[in-house]
């Protein structure tokens, strides 16, 4: 696939039915929660599995194929294949996932490569202030510079001593443990850091811009 291809996201039953979601407000119940006392978000229930949650593809990347591009505001742009990734600097966290959907999952133990190597090797310039996620599927979300780097966020590519499947996003996925995780994007093929925002697949169907899951960032 070059670089200029267009990708399109499919229309699905599912995205229909998120899309609707927001506009009925579903799931929020109007509380906040400080995440250094409640660990479960208001809202969400625990589960032992990991349901999932795409637009209906899941995109089938062999790893000799694979590639990450960052580019945009930065010194260098960057382009690593499966091998140069795997090169980088590597770190385990274990961290909780919340889906906006009101499920939420304990103990998640992921291994990759940190968000701010990624920064720091392509040299981020002082202006740019957002990160745009570009997966292979077509989809895309955006977060701020801050929420990109913060310290327990990576680019996964094992879960549970294993390679990330399909999926849930293998062979790598963005994972910000903070925020809904709709904003870690699976299946990642490129990492734009932007001067200006640029509001991804949900965030224009109706979703918060944010998504912060102790206050109920769900929708716009």
């Amino acid at each position: 696939m070059a670089d200029d291809d267009p990708i399109v996201p499919p229309d699905s039953k599912f995205t229909r039915t998120k899309a609707a979601w927001a506009d009925q407000g579903r799931f929020l119940t109007g509380r906040t929660a400080r995440p250094e006392t409640e660990r479960l978000p208001p809202g969400q229930h625990l589960v032992k599995n990991w349901p999932v949650l795409d637009l209906g593809v899941e995109p089938a990347i062999d790893k000799t194929q694979w590639r990450l591009d960052v580019d945009g505001a930065v010194e260098t742009s960057v382009s690593w294949n499966w091998q140069t990734f795997s090169e980088q600097p590597q770190v385990d966290n274990v961290s909780d996932i919340h889906c906006v959907t009101s499920w939420s999952r304990y103990d998640n133990a992921w291994t990759g490569v940190p968000t701010m190597h990624i920064a720091e090797a392509a040299g981020i310039l002082p202006q740019a202030r957002f990160v745009i996620l570009h997966s292979y599927d077509g989809y895309t979300t955006n977060l701020t510079i801050e929420d990109f780097l913060s310290p327990d966020a990576l680019l996964a590519h094992s879960w549970q001593g294993e390679p990330l499947t399909r999926e849930h996003g293998g062979p790598v996925r963005l994972v910000v443990p903070h925020l809904y995780f709709w904003k870690s994007a699976k299946w990642l093929r490129r990492i734009e850091f932007s001067t200006q925002d640029k509001p991804g697949f949900w965030e224009v169907r109706g979703y918060h811009n944010h998504g912060d899951p102790w206050t109920e960032e769900r929708y716009s």
